[in-house]
C-alpha cells in the first residue's frame, strides 16, 4: 500500500511539474511602464488568465500566463486577444503585437523583448500619446449598386435582359460574364469612394491606412490614427459622408481600437 502511494504521488508531481515547464509568458502588447490594470483584465484561456505587467525601464509587456497544452487559434482566443489591447487602447497608448507572442518567462519578456527595444518602444508610444486609432466601413446597398452598374454599364444592362427568367443551366456563360461586370464595376466604385472619403478625412487626421475589403460589396474600408483634440472635425466629416451616402452606402465607425495599423516597431502590428 505504501509503495503504491509514492508512485502515485511521484507520478502526481511529475505531471505538476510538466505543468509547470508548460506554463508561458503570453505577451499582448507594450505600454507605458506607469500604466496600472485593474484585477479584472483578462486575456487569453480557458478559463482566461489575468493579465499583468512585466515592466523594465519606462516600458511594460502586457503579458498572461498561458499552458501549452493545446494549439492556440481558437476564436475565443482571438477575441480575447483583441478585446485586451482595444480596451487598453481605449485608455492608454498601446504597442498591440500579433496574435500568439509567446516567450519562455517573464524574464525573457524582459531580456529578449523589453531591454533591447526599450529606446525603440518609448519612442513609438510618444508619438501614440493622444491619438487613437478608428476604423470605418462602408458597404454598398447592393440593390441601389447594381442598379448604378446597370444605368451606366450598357453591356451588363444587356446581359441582365438576356438572362431574365430564362433557366441557371441556359444561361451559364451569359451570367459569368454579367458577373465579372458587375466585380469590376463595383471594384471602380469602390476606390472612387476611398479615395473621396480619404481625400476629406486625411487633413484631419494623423494618418489614414486602406485596409482591404473583406466583402465583395465593401465601399469603404479605412483606418484613420486621430488627435484627441481633433476627433470632432473628424467626426464632422464623416457625418458629412453619412449624410451624402445614406440609402447607397452604410457605414459604421468602429473603435477606439488598438493602432494595428500605425506602429512600425519590429514585431508589433496586426
Amino acid at each position: 500500500m505504501s509503495g503504491s502511494t509514492g508512485k502515485t504521488q511521484t507520478a502526481g508531481s511529475e505531471k505538476t511539474a510538466r505543468r509547470a515547464q508548460d506554463r508561458h509568458s503570453y505577451v499582448y502588447g507594450v505600454v507605458p511602464a506607469d500604466v496600472e490594470l485593474t484585477a479584472e483584465a483578462r486575456g487569453v484561456g480557458d478559463p482566461p488568465e489575468r493579465v499583468t505587467l512585466v515592466r523594465h525601464g519606462d516600458v511594460a509587456a502586457l503579458v498572461s500566463d498561458i499552458l501549452l497544452d493545446r494549439p492556440l487559434g481558437r476564436p475565443d482566443d482571438l477575441l480575447a486577444h483583441q478585446r485586451l489591447l482595444d480596451d487598453t487602447a481605449a485608455e492608454v497608448p498601446v504597442l498591440p503585437f500579433r496574435f500568439g507572442a509567446v516567450l519562455t518567462d517573464s524574464e525573457a519578456v524582459i531580456e529578449e523583448l523589453l531591454r533591447p527595444n526599450h529606446d525603440a518602444f518609448v519612442t513609438a508610444l510618444k508619438e501614440l500619446e493622444g491619438r487613437t486609432e478608428y476604423v470605418v466601413k462602408g458597404r454598398y446597398v447592393e440593390r441601389v449598386v447594381i442598379g448604378e452598374v446597370l444605368a451606366e454599364e450598357p453591356e451588363a444592362a444587356r446581359l441582365r435582359e438576356e438572362i431574365r427568367d430564362l433557366p441557371e443551366e441556359a444561361t451559364w456563360d451569359a451570367r459569368i460574364q454579367l458577373g465579372q461586370l458587375v466585380g469590376e464595376a463595383v471594384a471602380a466604385k469602390r476606390d472612387a469612394d476611398t479615395a473621396a472619403f480619404v481625400d476629406a478625412v486625411a487633413p484631419r487626421c494623423v494618418a489614414v491606412a486602406v485596409r482591404e475589403p473583406t466583402h465583395e460589396q465593401d465601399a469603404v474600408h479605412v483606418a484613420v490614427l486621430v488627435e484627441a483634440d481633433r476627433q470632432a472635425e473628424f467626426e464632422e466629416v464623416l457625418d458629412g459622408f453619412g449624410e451624402r451616402w445614406a440609402g447607397r452606402i452604410d457605414l459604421r465607425l468602429l473603435g477606439p481600437m488598438a493602432p494595428y495599423d500605425f506602429v512600425t516597431t519590429s514585431g508589433q502590428g496586426g
